[in-house]
């Protein structure tokens, strides 16, 4: 039986004539941290004192432990970050140059020192470029010359940290006559039988062993024989419970495992869990343009998503516990669709096994982005190698539902002067057109596959045109207001967003003793974006009066516009399902402490808009908008049942008084959007009224004015502690209502982000991890949008 040994232990590495204590898997970054060579790079501007480690060689050691018995062992690496020599006893055992995919090394029979010497990855590109020439790229830095995590050399969100070192788990191997090379799991559904069809690979130390496979999943059972080196097992599960995205139904999972056996019994086994369901990716065209839809088990979705980047600039640190967090906030936050972007990587197992659980579709980028990438070798071959590697690797987990080629780069060649530059030399349109789809097809066929986001589906349409395929809306962060995302109608919105800063103890943490302003130098270094200070205080400026010398204020605001922005994007575009069929929310998450677009940040806390799309992902939305001059209610209702109610519409004034009121039935069915016009005495005259839409527990306020043009009432409130948090009762209008529950205590937590009150109403904010609550210091965390003074 296949023995697997971890070589996780015993590791140095090498600096300056020392041997440090290496953590394996790692970095070299955290393995200097950890020994006091270099300060934390995420603290201050302390990532500017550490960018030498990039442009240095490492290297790592230890012994090798001496064989048992079987007939070959073969050292296993999941994961070299990025170019490394590996060497036995000073004997070269191969030579790597892709972080993205594993190696194995035949080492039967030996034993010894065992060593990984990397050089850097700055070297590589550099040589690569010298190589096939200059391609353009989104930033200065060399990252489309090797196959690493593209975000390592700094992204408009994250640090400049270019690491090297043996970043996933490595291993021994031992066996004899036979293992599992490659098992290629298709998985399909037949009218209610669940179809599992394992095409499996095989290597041999023994050419003459007669091998078979047995396979059993659901109680159904199967074999097959090896005939030389491959075999294939087929099973059928009747009545198989099906997988659903969370809101569609259930998760069902089901573990498979397969068994390599010879005459003597079994040589290797495979395990994994599976789920039954269908996927396809509907971009038929119509009356509206060309579409793009996702549809699992026959069911089409809106697809409600966020963008993942890597959750630490340093993957390795990400625990299977952390993975889970993080995507648990965001199933929450009624999130159904993660896309993991193309800068990053390739995710750990536990990432894609958290989303089978969690019934979070995965939208996998193939790792290009922002840039002309070579399609010359040595390039070629390692592209064509990693994606075979991890389009098997991925293919057992049903929340993986579409591939895709790249970020940005078919939009970039045509807008971003790449053409012109290029002069005819290759960019990457042979991968993403060409050699990926390929690779998808032949290996996993029961998955779609996309060429690009943005992709209008062909050249025949402009890469970004809304009205094809998918969508990146930027214009409106970079250069306008984000009223202006209610002018169009994409058929799926893939990207866009808008930024704020972290939470405060988050700003706090990561950088001590700063007296902090928005454009103190750790605040500056901690804002990646070009001009996005600026951009923060344009649009700032748009609604608010800016906040001049008041960090606090100028915190709450810009928090408060980033909410305010992606829901406006959000709620518009989901009243206009099917036409949309989707948003994905750029971004998540963080990788470092920093002003950035994510919903939570580097240190895991929530910001406004995270709570912000718990209400606009909810099944269930009330929105009011202008519709062709008219004021109207849309009702979202992506719930399987129908939406039958009372919404009750007022317009009320800045002071809190009633000025008109009436009452409209819904009736919504289900995955479908209703609307109502708004009768004209109830719309909104003049910057001192608004109009409130209730339905229930849900609520929508449109105001017609800038809230810099509202003459609110100075606002007023009463604070109590209750058990479990505090309560807040309303005395004027209190618009966007806010605890910022890290200023109690850096564990606290809220349960809930902006509120408007209304005179007279009562809401509840939940607190945990505040150990000495205190009603004065709830009273000082708590913020509310202010008259102009």
């Amino acid at each position: 039986m296949l023995e697997a040994v971890p070589l996780t232990e015993g590791w140095i590495l090498r600096h300056e004539g020392e041997a440090l204590p290496a953590v394996v898997p790692g970095c070299v970054h955290t393995d200097l941290m950890a020994a006091g060579v270099i300060p934390d790079p995420f603290l201050g501007t302390a990532e500017t004192e550490v960018a030498w480690v990039g442009r240095r060689e490492w290297t790592y050691e230890r012994e090798l432990p001496p064989g048992d018995g079987h007939e070959q062992t073969d050292l296993v690496f999941d994961g070299l970050d990025t170019v490394a020599e590996v060497l036995l006893d000073g004997r070269p055992l191969g030579r790597v140059r892709n972080m993205h995919r594993g190696y194995r090394f035949d080492v039967t029979g030996m034993s010894g020192l065992l060593t990984v010497r990397f050089a850097s990855a700055y070297a590589e590109a550099e040589a690569v470029r010298g190589a096939v020439g200059e391609r353009p790229g989104a930033y200065a830095e060399p990252y489309q010359y090797v196959r690493k995590m593209a975000c390592s050399f700094g992204w408009d969100w994250g640090p400049t940290l270019v690491t090297a070192g043996i970043w996933r788990p490595v291993r021994l191997e031992r066996w004899s006559s036979a293992r599992l090379a490659r098992v290629r799991p298709l998985v399909t559904v037949d009218e209610g039988t669940g179809v599992v069809e394992l095409r499996v690979d095989v290597e041999r130390s023994r050419v003459e062993a007669e091998l078979s496979l047995e396979a059993e999943v659901a109680g159904v059972r199967a074999s097959a024989r090896i005939e030389g080196t491959s075999g294939v097992v087929r099973l059928r599960v009747p009545d198989a419970r099906l997988w659903w995205p969370r809101g569609y139904g259930e998760q069902a999972l089901y573990d498979v495992e397969l068994t390599l056996l010879n005459g003597e019994g079994p040589l290797d086994v495979w395990r994994r869990r599976i789920g039954f369901r269908t996927v396809e990716l509907d971009t038929s065209a119509d009356a509206h343009g060309t579409g793009f839809t996702l549809v699992v088990n026959g069911e089409r979705l809106f697809a409600r998503g966020v963008n993942w980047i890597p959750d630490d600039a340093f993957p390795s640190r990400i625990t299977r516990e952390r993975y889970r967090r993080r995507l648990r906030q965001a199933a929450e936050a009624g999130v159904d669709l993660v896309r993991v972007w193309g800068g990053g990587i390739y995710e750990s197992e536990d990432f894609y096994d958290a989303c089978d659980e969690f019934g979070l579709l995965v939208w996998q980028d193939f790792p290009f982005a922002c840039a002309a990438y070579p399609e010359e070798q040595p390039l070629r071959g390692e592209v064509e190698a990693e994606a075979r590697e991890n389009v098997v690797r991925l293919m057992p987990h049903p929340s993986l539902v579409l591939w895709n080629g790249n970020n940005e780069n078919l939009w970039g060649f045509r807008d971003w002067e790449w053409e012109e530059r290029l002069a005819g030399d290759s960019w990457g349109e042979g991968y993403y057109l060409g050699l990926l789809p390929r690779v998808v097809t032949e290996l996993d066929p029961t998955r779609p596959y996309t060429a690009g986001s943005p992709w209008s589906g062909s050249w025949a349409h402009h890469p970004n045109d809304p009205a094809h395929g998918t969508h990146h809306s930027w214009e409106v962060w970079n250069r306008t207001d984000y009223a202006d995302y209610r002018l169009h109608v994409p058929r799926f919105v893939a990207e866009f967003g808008w930024q704020a800063p972290p939470a405060y103890a988050t700003l706090r943490r990561a950088l001590p003793g700063e007296d902090l302003t928005a454009d103190s130098p750790g605040m500056l270094h901690h804002q990646k974006a070009d001009d996005g200070n600026g951009k923060l205080r344009r649009g700032l400026e748009r609604h608010f009066a800016f906040p001049e010398g008041d960090f606090d204020r100028w915190h709450y605001l810009t928090q408060v516009n980033q909410a305010r922005a992606v829901a406006a994007g959000i709620e518009h575009w989901r009243s206009h399902w099917p036409v949309c069929a989707g948003t994905v929310v750029w971004q998540l998450n963080d990788c470092w402490p920093v002003t950035s677009w994510a919903a939570i940040d580097g240190d895991g806390r929530e910001k406004p808009l995270y709570h912000e799309l718990r209400r606009v992902y909810a099944d269930r939305l009330l929105t009011l908008q202008v519709r062709e001059g008219e004021l109207t209610l849309a009702a979202v209702n992506q719930s399987a049942r129908a939406w039958d109610g009372t919404v009750t519409l007022r317009r009320m004034s800045v002071e809190g008084a009633v000025l008109a009121e009436a009452r409209a039935e819904l009736a919504v069915g289900a995955r479908s959007v209703g609307l109502v016009r708004v009768a004209r005495e109830l719309a909104p005259t003049g910057a001192k009224e608004f109009l409130v839409a209730d339905a229930g527990e849900l609520r929508a306020v449109h105001f017609p004015v800038p809230d810099r043009e509202v003459p609110y009432m100075e606002p007023e409130f009463d604070v109590e502690l209750v058990p479990g948090g505090i309560a807040v009762t309303a005395r004027t209008v209190v618009r966007d209502l806010l605890l910022q529950a890290d200023r109690l205590d850096p564990a606290a937590r809220a349960d809930r982000g902006l509120v408007t009150l209304l005179p007279g109403e009562r809401v509840t904010i939940g607190v945990t991890g505040w150990e000495r609550p205190d009603v004065d210091a709830a009273r000082t965390a708590l913020y509310c949008v202010e008259p102009v003074r």
